[in-house]
């Protein structure tokens, strides 16, 4: 019975001990943004003090200024060329990624760890050796200053990544389930829409965040390509630090609402995230 007390103790201290260094991890993370918020809501003078003041007057003055209402330029289309590109991006790389990935786990593919390997040593060229020649291209077909050229190279990066995680998530879809909608006579386009698809939900919403996340943070190939038409939210938000010098608060205002919009997607798919990001792993 002794024996039995002391494994039980044991165990609950090693529990509290990993609960209260997950919760030590998630403040460390957590305060850069809690800092970004509360100094996005002091003037520029309280920001800009060291040591920082902690209780300074509160103001909307940051907010204000990058809405524009200052006569400074508006954020809108900046923010809607990043939702227009990341999410048309993400929509296409879904479209590829979904039957690439289905023919890699269920399809007879020879050697098909040597193609995933493939797509992933993609991801191993510094995006800073490709920007020459993808500006010439853009230059020479004249796509520079467009968002659909940003729509396609988004794609192209998003897509390995994309292939790699689906295949793992495409892998658990039980075969049984397939061949039973084909015996029914159903085709390939169906089977996937509607017997793939929902089953694996979780690992496509996975992909689909971590691919919108991913362009809507992008900010060489937007900074480079784009200018005024096709300018993005990133790229927006580097204008705020001019020759005059950084203002501080109206770039946390900037930067708390530029990510706003990934903060409410990871929000609300959260639960499809864990649940995607922790599929086949135990088995």
């Amino acid at each position: 019975m002794s024996s039995i007390a002391v494994r039980t103790r044991g165990r609950f201290r090693n529990g509290a001990g990993l609960g209260l260094v997950a919760w030590l991890a998630g403040i460390v993370f957590f305060l850069p943004i809690a800092w970004m918020a509360l100094t996005s809501f002091h003037s520029e003078a309280d920001a800009a003090t060291n040591p920082p003041s902690f209780g300074a007057a509160l103001t909307l003055d940051g907010y204000r200024e990058f809405f524009g209402a200052g006569g400074g330029a508006s954020p809108w289309p900046a923010l809607i060329n990043s939702a227009v590109a990341s999410v048309a991006s993400t929509l296409l790389v879904l479209l590829l990624a979904l039957p690439a990935a289905y023919a890699l786990s269920i399809r007879p593919v020879k050697k098909w760890t040597d193609v995933l390997f493939f797509f992933l040593s993609t991801k191993m060229l510094p995006v800073v050796a490709g920007l020459l020649p993808i500006y010439l291209f853009a230059k020479n077909t004249d796509m520079l200053d467009n968002i659909w050229l940003l729509v396609i190279l988004y794609t192209s990066m998003n897509l390995p990544i994309a292939v790699w995680m689906m295949q793992s998530f495409l892998a658990e879809v039980p075969v049984a389930i397939i061949e039973a909608a084909r015996v029914d006579g159903a085709k390939l386009p169906t089977i996937l829409a509607r017997v793939v698809a929902p089953i694996a939900l979780p690992g496509i919403a996975a992909t689909s965040l971590i691919c919108f996340i991913f362009s809507w943070n992008e900010l060489l190939f937007a900074r480079v390509l784009t200018g005024v038409v096709a300018e993005t939210a990133p790229v927006f938000l580097t204008g705020f630090i001019t020759s005059q010098g950084l203002f501080l608060a109206k770039v946390c205002a900037a930067s708390l609402v530029i990510s706003l919009p990934v903060l409410a997607a990871g929000f609300a798919a959260q639960d499809k995230l864990v649940q995607g990001l922790s599929l086949g792993a135990v088995k």
